[in-house]
């Protein structure tokens, strides 16, 4: 009973963090730039903000934003941090599906449990992959960003990778460390007892 509970607590906690991985890359606010403070900057209307995507200046009244489609002249790390943010998006998908299939809830056929045990040991595993990724993107990109303008600040999109990525590196750890054994994974803890000269049988639950 304790290790099905973990393995939904896990589930559910990789979920939403590949939600917020998702939400993650497919905003721009990464980092709030400014040549100088950050409150001299919004008197001034002089914030901007970048992200994978797109460099953003942001006024008042105005959100004006210059798509970064030139791949030829992007920096590297902007190019890297992409390609990792959309295999983190990418491998949730599988992942998510694997888990699904080998919650408690979910019946197929008579499948045995060392074979729900593989499948969710690989949806954990594919689930810290997706997380690494989040993680080496969502620190890589501000400290290079660091380097281009001294003054900055992080932006909801990073704080987003970041907890999605935490999420999803706890979640996963928790179903491939604590979900049980391929012995009793996904077993049935409670049977009718058989035998009984009662009309209705009792639910019993193994010990």
């Amino acid at each position: 009973m304790v290790a099905t509970c973990l393995h939904l607590a896990g589930f559910v906690c990789s979920f939403i963090g590949w939600i917020g991985v998702v939400v993650a890359t497919a905003t721009n606010d990464w980092v709030v730039t400014c040549g100088y403070t950050i409150t001299t900057c919004r008197k001034m209307d002089e914030l901007g903000s970048k992200g994978l995507w797109a460099d953003c200046v942001m006024a008042t009244g105005l959100y004006h934003c210059k798509p970064l489609v030139d791949i030829l002249i992007l920096p590297g790390y902007v190019q890297a941090c992409r390609a990792l943010m959309i295999a983190a998006s990418v491998l949730g998908l599988p992942a998510i599906f694997l888990l699904i299939t080998v919650l408690p809830c979910i019946r197929m056929g008579h499948e045995p449990g060392a074979a729900k045990y593989r499948r969710s040991q690989l949806g954990g595993i594919l689930i810290i992959l997706l997380a690494m990724c989040g993680v080496v993107a969502t620190i890589w990109f501000p400290v290079c960003a660091h380097r281009e303008t001294t003054i900055m600040s992080f932006g909801y999109s990073l704080y987003t990778g970041w907890i999605g990525s935490a999420l999803c590196l706890f979640g996963g750890c928790i179903i491939v460390c604590c979900s049980g054994d391929a012995q009793t994974f996904g077993e049935n803890r409670f049977y009718y007892a058989s035998g009984s000269s009662s009309p209705t049988h009792a639910k019993s639950a193994h010990v």
